[in-house]
């Protein structure tokens, strides 16, 4: 006999969260091996261009924070590709040269300190919205993670190396948790790297959504008050760590080799 049919949804979502919190949490992962999944993960979700975009985390000491070594794939980082650096990209731990592009990760970190983990890709969707100048637009359930949650950058600084672009992009980003780059592609924050992972996935495919439903007729705006609601029960840290370790699985049935030790999610 059923016993919730008359309760309020609240109260169901209340339950929800509750059993969320006894049957999920930290993997138990290293950062490296936390950055080494993502970079794999989002190969496999779309987000390849090379060897552009830069994942990066923050390291235990203030103004130090892991990247991948440049010059490798994001197919081909493993756990111990990974670089400690610091703010001016000095190498502190690990062989071989990082992204120079990675200056404006130092300032957002330094703008945000709610934010432990960037993720800047040239994925193929974000980056062919990103040339038509427009914002993206959130109007899909799944995608409301982002919902008045991702910014827009309109005017390209050009190559992000130098210290302009750090401060350009760090303002534009604002208190926001992403931001669509016109004519470069997209960039994603989180306070743990499942979050940011999460939220690269779920860039990638707002604008293919995006793109889809400008190619067939006016895309429709979500209720307000209803799409904040959504933002706010998708973006909770069980759910992040829930939808990371399945990502995680995923990719290791594919990409075993991305960590040294064998590891159980």
């Amino acid at each position: 006999m059923a016993k919730t049919l008359d309760e309020a949804k609240d109260v169901l979502a209340g339950r929800a969260e509750r059993q969320m919190r006894e049957h999920f949490g930290d993997s138990g992962l290293t950062t490296r091996q936390k950055l080494a999944l993502t970079c794999r993960i989002l190969f496999d979700g779309g987000h390849d261009s090379g060897i552009a975009g830069q994942i990066t985390a923050r390291g235990q000491e203030p103004g130090t924070y892991y990247t991948q070594q440049l010059g490798l794939g994001f197919d081909e980082i493993t756990e111990d590709d990974l670089l400690l650096v610091d703010e001016d990209l000095n190498v502190l731990a690990g062989v071989g040269m990082p992204n120079p592009a990675n200056r404006f990760h130092s300032w957002i970190y330094r703008a945000r300190g709610d934010v432990n983990c960037i993720v800047h890709t040239h994925s193929l969707h974000t980056a062919a919205l990103a040339m038509l100048e427009v914002p993206l637009v959130v109007s899909q359930m799944d995608t409301t993670p982002l919902y008045d949650d991702c910014a827009f950058l309109k005017d390209w600084p050009g190559v992000p190396v130098g210290n302009e672009e750090g401060e350009i992009i760090s303002a534009a980003l604002g208190d926001k948790r992403a931001i669509l780059l016109a004519h470069h592609g997209q960039l994603v924050t989180g306070s743990t790297v499942e979050e940011a992972c999460n939220l690269a996935i779920l860039i990638e495919r707002a604008a293919r959504l995006q793109l889809l439903a400008m190619s067939a007729g006016t895309i429709q705006e979500l209720p307000p008050a209803l799409a904040r609601e959504a933002h706010d029960w998708t973006s909770t840290e069980r759910r992040n760590q829930a939808n990371f370790a399945y990502y995680a699985r995923r990719a290791l049935r594919s990409h075993p080799d991305c960590v040294t030790n064998g590891v159980k999610l």
